[in-house]
């Protein structure tokens, strides 16, 4: 029980509140032509312009409806071109010409702070020397449906690795960017990170940053956990690496190597990673022209290596496992690309290349379930007569809250941190005993709201109406039956949020 608790009051340090009405995320548009569609909570398939072997991105309005998206090497005829669409699936207003080689995780759209109606879209060039450039999107151009205002500014000039990743900072508002220079054409192989951080003020460069192992691959990939504060970073030649990461600082740290990369082939191929919704469980594809293979890793095991467990395995097609993405329901969904026999190119897909293995996406139904408890059911569910390649969005966690009371969260929580009386102030009070939290606000402003309980794991567990009187709130909440752990005690009115963590033990 000791460690339960322990467990617990570590996760507590960087617990944060998932709003369960999250919806920037809620459209995925990639592959050739496919689209999925979450905000009915159960996704269904739907349709888009882009065709893309891997790199692809798309965002939506906090009501889940579709913004913009965009993607890198459309169409047939070799043309290597990045392209913005908008909300009706049409070339965006000066979307065309968009810097991009035809990778697989090239690209990232990021909110500006600055300007809630316009968007940076990043891209980095892996075999192309344009390093790291944006373009600016303002949606209040052609009448609401957006327009590039600014394209292809530079940020750096060095061959990049194919991984790009946002992450929300921890005051709520502002982004940090992660991009990796690639070893190709450089002096030696190099562990070097350059993270920036995008505010109002704009995009800054912070200190580059040299963690972690050497890296001989220019084709790796990045994914962060639900939490925002566990990175994994994989390359083609076997390296599996985690990293922490701090929401306020930007900082990565304690490199823990899961596997080592390899110097000479035959290499594994780890293509793409994901976590489970609680971080527990980290799955990796591979994928080769004799067999794509799913592996599971416990990450809180002492010894991650040693919990690696197949998950499926298929002879072929060649190379087709691709990327993982775990997504708004939290099930993990796995693209797989078709391709000839003889492992030729199978892109662009021809009218007559439809089959299983491109018209479907994998799903880990169960993802924080150990071993094939996990559920993968391969090619299980449909995109609707479309067809996939490698690629899912690059999509990052828009919705991801601010740290609630970290040292970071001077935006949203102000309330809490902030002496003064007039403020709204709010104390939570947990009694064994009673086995009841004494909950009591002042100071709030507005009429009316809502009390809300979230867990460990963001899920609310307690939800109700809430009338504030002459400026205070009270309620004594009974809190029997939960489980022992931190919960989050968060009171919602017209024109405010106060977040309180409190132990039920």
């Amino acid at each position: 029980m000791k460690l339960y608790r322990t467990l617990f009051l570590i996760l507590a340090l960087s617990i944060i509140v998932w709003d369960v009405h999250a919806q920037r995320g809620n459209i995925w548009c990639f592959g050739d032509s496919a689209a999925m569609d979450f905000n009915g909570g159960t996704p269904v398939p739907s349709s888009s312009s882009v065709l893309s072997r891997g790199s692809c991105v798309s965002i939506a309005n906090t009501n889940g409806d579709l913004l913009l998206y965009a993607h890198t090497r459309s169409g047939a005829g070799g043309v290597i071109t990045g392209l913005i669409y908008n909300s009706t699936n049409q070339l965006m207003m000066d979307g065309d010409s968009i810097a991009g080689g035809g990778w697989y995780q090239e690209m990232v759209i990021v909110p500006n702070p600055a300007d809630d109606s316009s968007y940076y879209l990043f891209s980095v060039g892996v075999t192309m020397q344009f390093g790291l450039m944006y373009s600016l999107i303002d949606m209040r151009g052609d009448g609401g449906l957006g327009a590039v205002t600014q394209k292809n500014i530079q940020l750096m000039n060095i061959l990049m690795v194919d991984c790009i990743l946002a992450i929300k900072h921890g005051n709520g508002r502002d982004w940090w960017l992660l991009v990796k220079p690639s070893p190709v054409g450089q002096p030696t192989y190099n562990n070097t990170w350059y993270p920036f951080l995008i505010s109002p003020t704009g995009i800054t460069a912070m200190p580059y940053k040299n963690l972690g192992s050497l890296n001989n691959s220019n084709s790796g990939k990045l994914s962060i956990n639900r939490f925002g504060d566990k990175i994994c970073f994989s390359n083609l030649s076997g390296l599996v690496e985690l990293f922490d990461f701090n929401r306020c600082t930007g900082n990565l740290s304690n490199p823990a190597m899961i596997e080592p990369q390899l110097s000479i082939g035959p290499y594994p191929y780890y293509w793409s990673s994901e976590f489970s919704s609680s971080g527990r469980y980290l799955y990796v594809s591979s994928t080769t022209q004799t067999v794509s293979k799913l592996w599971q890793y416990d990450t809180w095991s002492p010894n991650i290596f040693a919990t690696k467990t197949l998950i499926w395995q298929t002879p072929g097609p060649p190379w087709t496992a691709g990327a993982l993405k775990r997504g708004p329901d939290n099930k993990i969904y796995f693209s797989c690309a078709w391709a000839p026999p003889n492992g030729s190119s199978s892109y662009p897909y021809d009218s007559t290349e439809y089959f299983t293995e491109n018209m479907n996406l994998g799903v880990i139904n169960s993802p924080d379930s150990a071993g094939l408890a996990c559920d993968f059911q391969p090619w299980s569910f449909y995109l609707g007569g479309k067809r996939t390649y490698w690629g899912l969005p690059n999509n990052p966690d828009y919705d991801l809250p601010a740290l609630a009371g970290s040292p970071c969260d001077t935006l949203v929580s102000q309330n809490e941190l902030a002496g003064a009386a007039a403020v709204g102030s709010l104390h939570v009070y947990y009694h064994s005993d009673w086995d009841k939290a004494f909950i009591n606000a002042s100071n709030l402003k507005g009429k009316t709201g809502k009390l809300l309980v979230y867990d460990i794991q963001g899920k609310v567990v307690h939800s109700e109406s809430l009338r504030v009187l002459n400026g205070y709130y009270t309620r004594d909440l009974s809190m029997n039956g939960r489980a022992d752990g931190v919960y989050l005690v968060v009171i919602e009115t017209e024109q405010e949020r106060l977040v309180k963590k409190v132990m039920v033990d």
